[in-house]
């Protein structure tokens, strides 16, 4: 598995970066200016006022939010264990934003470390597939994720007690 860049949950503002920001700015100020100064020059009929500032505000803020996105995307893949390379491609070359599209259908979960042996495990695993480490609460019969408060299963009703919870997840239950 790759290595998963950390940023923390707090971190989640951060996740679009600087150069992306001043990108989608310049982006957002070409635009307009190509509405504003270059195309009425070249156009016969200039259509009125009200809908030309929204259409041209609306194309500048659609150009501003695809680099934002492609921004985006550059920083969260990594935490995910993904390629940022392979998806910030992905997203330049489909148009109208199908690939960020794509990018949230298909993303992994976040991927943080094994307490016991440092291994790179998905957020969603109850064992680490190397040490055998319980990660979270599970049931003993269905294996679902249980609250550590809980005393019964809620997806088959098996009563939590009689299974052998590790003391850290039983001290989270006290």
């Amino acid at each position: 598995m790759r290595d998963p860049e950390s940023i923390s949950v707090n971190e989640d503002a951060r996740l679009i970066p600087v150069w992306s920001i001043v990108v989608a700015i310049a982006a957002f100020v070409l635009v307009e200016y190509y509405f504003w100064m270059l195309l009425p020059e070249h156009q016969h009929h200039v259509p009125p006022l009200g809908l030309r500032v929204y259409f041209n505000l609306s194309c500048g803020l659609l150009a501003a939010l695809y680099f934002l996105m492609v921004g985006y995307v550059s920083k969260d893949a990594p935490r995910r264990a993904m390629s940022a390379r392979f998806w910030i491609v992905i997203c330049l070359v489909m148009p109208g934003g199908i690939g960020a599209v794509l990018y949230f259908l298909l993303r992994q979960p976040e991927v943080s470390r094994c307490p016991s042996c440092s291994t790179h495990v998905q957020n969603d695993f109850h064992f680490c597939p190397q040490c055998n480490y319980q990660l979270t609460a599970s049931c003993g019969t269905c294996f679902r994720t249980v609250r550590a408060t809980d005393q019964y299963c809620t997806r088959c009703g098996h009563q939590l007690d009689r299974d052998n919870m590790p003391a850290r997840l039983r001290r989270l239950s006290e």
